[in-house]
């Protein structure tokens, strides 16, 4: 039989008794081996589509096949296809990371003579082999991420769901997590999707990102195109005196769009370059203390869409 790792799902829905409907009728495809990165604020509706992929919540209406099974009709297949490390990590302190592994390899039904082989390879792999025999109590955030990662692995998995894996990660954490996600892709074609706050992580990691917000996705493709979409740079000011702001911010609108309520920037128009900006601040006399030239973002992209940045909707929003 053909391995089927894709994901695929439509008209998804998910309602909350007294509450606005988390995920709003969604359509999703992603491809075997494909790295699909699922972007949003919190609040957006991001976890609770992942909860329905991985049979944790049924849907309210819509259907969805994982790794070629129905999550409500076959959810058994569905969780013995994937692995999935959420957002809050099972994990036991008082257990070393190496009694983890043996237990997980016992509860996946691996062979007797497979379970100590698999649990030292998978330790080697997210990097905790000298940290094996030491409990989970003392591990850092970034040392029970990937203890959290490698469970989610024991089964060799066809599809990986990894629910923010990276927040509230050091940077160093951060990038030994993202290497191992896109070695997993690339070298044992294992499907991910992927949900994450950090434009950065989509950017650097997924193939296709699809950007979700009040319970709809609301732009897709890979970020190359997403970014190809919004197309023109934006200039960004600081003023050295505060007390210019508004004159600045009337002198930038003469040269494209503003982008967001509180920040001295602008999309520029087409034909429009950062030498015409200088050329009429110097005209107004204006003294700035910095003008600066994006190329666009996937942030700028999750503006443009959602009339937001994710950065500030991330703050603003509940859980």
């Amino acid at each position: 039989m053909s391995r089927d790792n894709s994901i695929v799902a439509e008209g998804l829905v998910r309602e909350f008794r007294k509450g606005p409907r988390a995920v709003d009728g969604i359509d999703l495809r992603v491809e075997p081996g494909e790295i699909y990165g699922f972007l949003g604020p919190n609040g957006a509706g991001k976890s609770t589509t992942v909860h329905m992929l991985t049979t944790l919540l049924p849907p309210t209406a819509g259907t969805a096949r994982v790794a070629g099974f129905d999550v409500v009709r076959e959810g058994p297949k569905v969780r013995a296809s994937i692995g999935a490390a959420l957002q809050e990590a099972a994990l036991d302190a008082l257990l070393t990371g190496r009694d983890h592994l043996r237990l997980q390899t016992m509860l996946q039904g691996l062979r007797r003579e497979e379970r100590a082989p698999r649990t030292a390879e998978l330790l080697e792999r997210v990097g905790l082999t000298e940290a094996a025999d030491r409990k989970v109590g003392g591990y850092s955030g970034g040392m029970k991420r990937r203890l959290d990662l490698a469970l989610a692995l024991v089964h060799r998995p066809r599809v990986l769901f990894l629910d923010e894996p990276t927040t509230g990660l050091d940077p160093q954490s951060r990038t030994a997590l993202w290497d191992e996600v896109a070695r997993l892709s690339r070298d044992d074609g294992v499907t991910v999707f992927l949900t994450t706050q950090y434009l950065e992580e989509a950017d650097v990691l997924a193939d296709r990102v699809g950007i979700i917000d009040h319970g709809r996705i609301v732009a897709e493709g890979t970020p190359t195109a997403l970014k190809a979409e919004i197309g023109r740079p934006s200039v960004h000011a600081i003023p050295y005196d505060d007390g210019d702001r508004p004159r600045i911010e009337a002198l930038l609108r003469r040269f494209g769009e503003p982008l967001s309520d509180g920040e001295l920037a602008v999309r520029l128009r087409e034909g429009i370059g950062l030498a015409d900006v200088v050329r009429g601040v110097d005209a107004e006399g204006v003294v700035l203390d910095d003008i600066e030239l994006r190329a666009p973002t996937l942030d700028d992209v999750f503006l443009a869409k959602t009339g937001r940045t994710l950065e500030g909707a991330a703050e603003a929003d509940g859980g």
